[in-house]
Protein backbone atom coordinates (compact mmCIF):
# COMPACT_ATOMS: atom_id res chain seq x y z
CA UNK A 1 0.00 0.00 0.00
CA UNK A 2 1.18 3.32 -1.06
CA UNK A 3 0.73 6.35 2.02
CA UNK A 4 0.84 10.13 2.43
CA UNK A 5 1.18 12.21 4.80
CA UNK A 6 -2.37 14.55 5.49
CA UNK A 7 -3.64 16.00 8.34
CA UNK A 8 -7.11 14.94 9.51
CA UNK A 9 -9.91 16.07 12.51
CA UNK A 10 -11.46 13.14 14.37
CA UNK A 11 -14.35 15.24 15.75
CA UNK A 12 -15.31 19.34 15.36
CA UNK A 13 -13.41 21.22 17.79
CA UNK A 14 -10.18 23.52 18.28
CA UNK A 15 -7.30 23.60 15.83
CA UNK A 16 -5.59 21.33 18.35
CA UNK A 17 -8.02 18.83 16.32
CA UNK A 18 -5.91 18.99 13.40
CA UNK A 19 -3.30 16.29 13.30
CA UNK A 20 -1.14 14.59 11.09
CA UNK A 21 -1.42 11.20 10.11
CA UNK A 22 0.00 8.91 7.60
CA UNK A 23 -2.65 7.31 5.30
CA UNK A 24 -3.36 5.46 2.40
CA UNK A 25 -2.44 7.41 -0.68
CA UNK A 26 -6.18 7.72 -2.80
CA UNK A 27 -6.20 5.77 -6.45
CA UNK A 28 -8.41 7.94 -8.79
CA UNK A 29 -11.61 6.34 -10.36
CA UNK A 30 -12.51 6.24 -13.71
CA UNK A 31 -13.14 10.26 -14.24
CA UNK A 32 -10.58 11.61 -11.82
CA UNK A 33 -7.65 12.65 -11.20
CA UNK A 34 -4.77 12.39 -8.86
CA UNK A 35 -3.28 15.65 -7.78
CA UNK A 36 0.25 15.77 -5.89
CA UNK A 37 -0.35 18.78 -4.08
CA UNK A 38 2.17 21.63 -4.00
CA UNK A 39 -0.39 23.98 -2.09
CA UNK A 40 -3.58 24.67 -0.33
CA UNK A 41 -5.38 27.29 0.07
CA UNK A 42 -6.89 28.14 3.00
CA UNK A 43 -10.20 29.67 3.60
CA UNK A 44 -12.95 30.91 6.09
CA UNK A 45 -14.85 27.94 5.69
CA UNK A 46 -12.23 25.28 6.53
CA UNK A 47 -12.19 26.72 10.49
CA UNK A 48 -15.55 26.66 10.09
CA UNK A 49 -16.12 23.23 9.29
CA UNK A 50 -13.52 22.08 11.77
CA UNK A 51 -15.03 24.14 14.60
CA UNK A 52 -18.33 22.55 13.75
CA UNK A 53 -19.92 25.97 12.46
CA UNK A 54 -20.71 24.97 9.73
CA UNK A 55 -21.16 20.73 10.06
CA UNK A 56 -21.02 19.81 6.63
CA UNK A 57 -19.90 15.82 7.93
CA UNK A 58 -21.86 13.61 10.46
CA UNK A 59 -19.60 11.39 13.16
CA UNK A 60 -19.63 8.54 10.31
CA UNK A 61 -17.31 10.67 8.14
CA UNK A 62 -14.60 10.76 10.72
CA UNK A 63 -11.64 10.82 10.74
CA UNK A 64 -11.97 13.44 7.57
CA UNK A 65 -9.41 15.38 5.92
CA UNK A 66 -10.53 19.27 4.99
CA UNK A 67 -9.64 21.55 2.29
CA UNK A 68 -11.11 22.36 -1.18
CA UNK A 69 -8.70 24.52 -3.09
CA UNK A 70 -5.18 23.04 -4.50
CA UNK A 71 -2.56 23.53 -6.94
CA UNK A 72 -0.57 20.58 -8.15
CA UNK A 73 0.84 18.25 -10.33
CA UNK A 74 -1.38 15.73 -12.17
CA UNK A 75 0.03 11.88 -10.97
CA UNK A 76 -2.30 10.06 -12.53
CA UNK A 77 -5.57 9.82 -14.64
CA UNK A 78 -8.48 8.00 -14.68
CA UNK A 79 -9.64 5.70 -17.85
CA UNK A 80 -12.31 8.01 -18.83
CA UNK A 81 -9.77 10.78 -18.77
CA UNK A 82 -8.09 12.46 -21.42
CA UNK A 83 -8.08 15.70 -20.93
CA UNK A 84 -5.24 15.82 -18.90
CA UNK A 85 -1.37 14.22 -18.78
CA UNK A 86 0.89 13.33 -16.36
CA UNK A 87 2.88 16.24 -15.10
CA UNK A 88 0.28 18.55 -16.07
CA UNK A 89 0.16 21.93 -13.52
CA UNK A 90 -3.42 22.18 -12.35
CA UNK A 91 -5.29 24.23 -10.01
CA UNK A 92 -9.04 23.77 -8.77
CA UNK A 93 -11.69 24.05 -5.95
CA UNK A 94 -11.65 20.21 -5.63
CA UNK A 95 -14.93 17.82 -3.87
CA UNK A 96 -16.79 21.08 -2.63
CA UNK A 97 -18.56 20.65 -0.25
CA UNK A 98 -17.82 17.19 0.81
CA UNK A 99 -15.18 15.45 2.79
CA UNK A 100 -12.25 16.32 -0.10
CA UNK A 101 -9.13 15.33 1.50
CA UNK A 102 -7.31 18.06 -0.08
CA UNK A 103 -4.72 18.71 3.70
CA UNK A 104 -2.54 15.78 2.02
CA UNK A 105 0.18 15.25 -0.42
CA UNK A 106 -2.32 13.49 -2.90
CA UNK A 107 -5.50 14.27 -3.62
CA UNK A 108 -7.95 12.64 -6.07
CA UNK A 109 -10.66 14.94 -7.30
CA UNK A 110 -12.87 14.81 -10.67
CA UNK A 111 -11.42 15.48 -13.86
CA UNK A 112 -13.60 18.78 -14.87
CA UNK A 113 -13.06 20.12 -11.48
CA UNK A 114 -9.51 21.26 -12.21
CA UNK A 115 -8.08 23.84 -14.95
CA UNK A 116 -4.43 24.68 -16.67
CA UNK A 117 -2.81 26.64 -13.64
CA UNK A 118 -1.88 30.45 -14.36
CA UNK A 119 0.87 30.16 -15.84
CA UNK A 120 2.22 33.44 -14.05
CA UNK A 121 1.82 32.58 -11.04
CA UNK A 122 3.49 29.89 -8.29
CA UNK A 123 1.89 27.21 -7.26
CA UNK A 124 1.34 29.03 -3.76
CA UNK A 125 -0.40 31.75 -5.47
CA UNK A 126 -2.77 29.79 -7.45
CA UNK A 127 -3.78 27.91 -4.67
CA UNK A 128 -5.23 31.22 -3.50
CA UNK A 129 -7.57 31.28 -6.43
CA UNK A 130 -10.55 28.96 -7.15
CA UNK A 131 -12.85 29.41 -4.56
CA UNK A 132 -12.67 33.05 -3.84
CA UNK A 133 -12.73 33.74 -7.82
CA UNK A 134 -15.69 31.40 -8.07
CA UNK A 135 -17.30 32.74 -5.34
CA UNK A 136 -17.31 36.26 -6.55
CA UNK A 137 -18.01 35.60 -10.51
CA UNK A 138 -20.68 32.90 -9.55
CA UNK A 139 -22.08 35.81 -7.27
CA UNK A 140 -22.36 38.30 -10.10
CA UNK A 141 -23.90 35.77 -12.52
CA UNK A 142 -26.52 34.99 -10.01
CA UNK A 143 -27.91 39.01 -9.70
CA UNK A 144 -26.85 39.59 -12.63
CA UNK A 145 -24.27 42.42 -12.23
CA UNK A 146 -24.21 45.11 -15.37
CA UNK A 147 -21.86 47.64 -16.45
CA UNK A 148 -22.89 50.80 -14.90
CA UNK A 149 -24.79 49.40 -11.92
CA UNK A 150 -23.65 50.94 -8.90
CA UNK A 151 -22.27 47.67 -6.47
CA UNK A 152 -21.48 47.52 -2.66
CA UNK A 153 -18.77 45.07 -1.60
CA UNK A 154 -18.39 44.56 2.11
CA UNK A 155 -14.73 43.56 3.75
CA UNK A 156 -13.14 44.43 0.00
CA UNK A 157 -9.67 43.31 1.55
CA UNK A 158 -10.86 40.32 2.49
CA UNK A 159 -10.24 37.49 0.11
CA UNK A 160 -13.63 37.00 -1.54
CA UNK A 161 -14.28 40.73 -1.22
CA UNK A 162 -10.61 42.03 -3.06
CA UNK A 163 -11.46 39.25 -5.71
CA UNK A 164 -14.92 40.36 -5.95
CA UNK A 165 -13.86 44.12 -6.51
CA UNK A 166 -11.46 43.19 -9.67
CA UNK A 167 -14.30 41.47 -10.94
CA UNK A 168 -16.74 44.10 -10.71
CA UNK A 169 -14.84 46.50 -12.21
CA UNK A 170 -13.77 43.92 -14.94
CA UNK A 171 -17.81 44.05 -15.62
CA UNK A 172 -18.33 47.82 -16.05
CA UNK A 173 -19.65 48.30 -12.46
CA UNK A 174 -19.29 51.38 -10.05
CA UNK A 175 -17.80 49.80 -6.81
CA UNK A 176 -17.90 50.73 -3.50
CA UNK A 177 -16.38 49.07 -1.21
CA UNK A 178 -15.94 48.56 2.80
CA UNK A 179 -12.79 48.22 4.84
CA UNK A 180 -11.06 49.33 7.82
CA UNK A 181 -8.32 52.49 7.43
CA UNK A 182 -5.82 50.08 7.68
CA UNK A 183 -6.23 48.24 4.43
CA UNK A 184 -7.94 51.74 3.02
CA UNK A 185 -4.51 51.79 0.43
CA UNK A 186 -4.66 48.31 -0.58
CA UNK A 187 -8.56 48.21 -1.69
CA UNK A 188 -7.97 51.78 -3.52
CA UNK A 189 -4.76 50.03 -5.27
CA UNK A 190 -7.69 47.30 -6.75
CA UNK A 191 -9.47 50.11 -8.69
CA UNK A 192 -12.59 51.22 -6.36
CA UNK A 193 -14.59 54.19 -6.73
CA UNK A 194 -15.69 54.66 -3.56
CA UNK A 195 -13.73 53.63 -0.09
CA UNK A 196 -15.91 53.62 2.64
CA UNK A 197 -14.17 53.24 6.41
CA UNK A 198 -16.72 51.28 8.20
CA UNK A 199 -15.01 52.39 11.22
CA UNK A 200 -15.59 55.93 10.76
CA UNK A 201 -19.42 55.89 10.46
CA UNK A 202 -21.78 53.43 9.68
CA UNK A 203 -21.32 52.48 5.80
CA UNK A 204 -24.89 53.52 5.29
CA UNK A 205 -24.61 56.67 6.36
CA UNK A 206 -21.90 57.12 3.44
CA UNK A 207 -23.23 55.77 0.70
CA UNK A 208 -26.05 56.50 -2.11
CA UNK A 209 -28.15 53.69 -3.37
CA UNK A 210 -26.74 50.97 -5.00
CA UNK A 211 -28.44 48.27 -7.57
CA UNK A 212 -26.43 45.06 -5.91
CA UNK A 213 -25.15 44.39 -2.92
CA UNK A 214 -21.91 41.53 -2.47
CA UNK A 215 -22.28 40.85 1.46
CA UNK A 216 -19.31 38.79 2.68
CA UNK A 217 -20.23 39.52 6.69
CA UNK A 218 -23.74 38.77 7.61
CA UNK A 219 -25.61 39.54 10.93
CA UNK A 220 -26.17 43.27 10.98
CA UNK A 221 -24.18 44.34 8.01
CA UNK A 222 -26.52 42.24 6.11
CA UNK A 223 -29.63 43.34 7.78
CA UNK A 224 -28.38 47.33 7.57
CA UNK A 225 -27.65 46.37 3.52
CA UNK A 226 -31.02 46.70 2.69
CA UNK A 227 -31.28 50.33 3.86
CA UNK A 228 -28.66 51.54 1.16
CA UNK A 229 -30.56 48.87 -2.04
CA UNK A 230 -32.41 50.74 -4.57
CA UNK A 231 -35.88 49.61 -5.16
CA UNK A 232 -35.69 46.59 -6.90
CA UNK A 233 -32.43 45.83 -6.20
CA UNK A 234 -30.66 42.96 -5.30
CA UNK A 235 -28.52 41.69 -2.28
CA UNK A 236 -26.29 38.43 -2.98
CA UNK A 237 -24.66 36.91 0.07
CA UNK A 238 -22.66 33.95 0.75
CA UNK A 239 -22.81 34.11 4.75
CA UNK A 240 -26.54 32.45 5.27
CA UNK A 241 -30.01 33.42 3.72
CA UNK A 242 -31.07 36.39 4.94
CA UNK A 243 -34.14 36.66 8.14
CA UNK A 244 -37.23 36.34 5.40
CA UNK A 245 -38.79 39.24 7.09
CA UNK A 246 -36.25 41.10 5.61
CA UNK A 247 -35.87 39.61 2.02
CA UNK A 248 -39.27 40.35 2.14
CA UNK A 249 -39.75 43.55 3.10
CA UNK A 250 -37.47 44.57 0.06
CA UNK A 251 -39.18 44.34 -3.59
CA UNK A 252 -36.08 43.19 -4.92
CA UNK A 253 -33.85 39.98 -5.21
CA UNK A 254 -32.41 38.68 -1.93
CA UNK A 255 -30.48 35.69 -2.86
CA UNK A 256 -27.85 33.21 -1.28
CA UNK A 257 -25.07 31.34 -3.49
CA UNK A 258 -23.21 28.42 -2.74
CA UNK A 259 -20.11 28.37 -4.61
CA UNK A 260 -19.88 25.12 -7.35
CA UNK A 261 -16.92 23.90 -8.80
CA UNK A 262 -16.66 25.34 -12.99
CA UNK A 263 -13.84 24.45 -15.41
CA UNK A 264 -14.83 26.79 -17.63
CA UNK A 265 -14.73 29.87 -15.33
CA UNK A 266 -11.37 28.59 -13.43
CA UNK A 267 -9.09 28.69 -17.28
CA UNK A 268 -11.41 32.24 -18.14
CA UNK A 269 -9.59 33.27 -14.33
CA UNK A 270 -6.50 31.87 -15.59
CA UNK A 271 -6.40 33.51 -18.67
CA UNK A 272 -7.48 37.24 -17.02
CA UNK A 273 -5.06 36.69 -13.99
CA UNK A 274 -1.82 35.99 -16.99
CA UNK A 275 -2.96 39.01 -18.23
CA UNK A 276 -2.84 40.87 -15.33
CA UNK A 277 -6.41 41.94 -15.21
CA UNK A 278 -6.64 40.12 -11.85
CA UNK A 279 -4.62 39.71 -9.19
CA UNK A 280 -5.06 37.54 -5.81
CA UNK A 281 -2.81 38.91 -2.83
CA UNK A 282 -1.30 36.11 -0.78
CA UNK A 283 -0.70 37.11 3.19
CA UNK A 284 1.12 34.70 4.60
CA UNK A 285 2.47 30.97 3.51
CA UNK A 286 3.17 28.79 6.04
CA UNK A 287 4.31 24.96 6.34
CA UNK A 288 2.48 21.95 6.14
CA UNK A 289 3.54 21.19 9.77
CA UNK A 290 1.76 24.78 10.87
CA UNK A 291 -1.74 23.88 9.89
CA UNK A 292 -2.94 24.98 12.88
CA UNK A 293 -1.39 28.42 12.94
CA UNK A 294 -2.57 29.37 9.50
CA UNK A 295 -6.51 28.02 10.56
CA UNK A 296 -5.41 30.67 13.81
CA UNK A 297 -4.60 33.39 11.63
CA UNK A 298 -7.80 32.72 9.40
CA UNK A 299 -9.91 32.78 12.46
CA UNK A 300 -8.55 36.52 13.39
CA UNK A 301 -10.51 38.03 10.66
CA UNK A 302 -8.00 40.32 10.10
CA UNK A 303 -6.22 38.47 6.63
CA UNK A 304 -5.51 40.97 3.78
CA UNK A 305 -6.08 38.73 0.82
CA UNK A 306 -5.65 34.72 1.54
CA UNK A 307 -3.90 32.45 3.77
CA UNK A 308 -1.71 29.41 2.11
CA UNK A 309 -0.25 26.26 3.34
CA UNK A 310 2.74 24.68 1.60
CA UNK A 311 2.97 21.01 1.11
CA UNK A 312 5.73 20.50 -1.07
Amino acid sequence: MTTMQAIQINRYGGVDELVQAEIARPEPTADQVLIKVHAIGINPVDYKVRSGMIAFFDEQAFPVALGWDVAGTIAAVGSNVSQWKLGDEVYGMVNFPTPSGAYAEYVVAPALEVAAKPKSLSFAEAAAVPLVALTAWQAFDLVGLQAGDRVLVHAAAGGVGHVAVQLAKLRGAHVIATASARNEGFVRELGVDQFVDYTAAPFEQQIEPVDVVFDTVGGEVQARSYAVLKPQAGLVTIVGSPPADLAAAHAGKSLNHLVQANQAQLTEIANLIDSQKLRVEVEQVYDFTAMAAAHERMQSSRVRGKIVVKVS
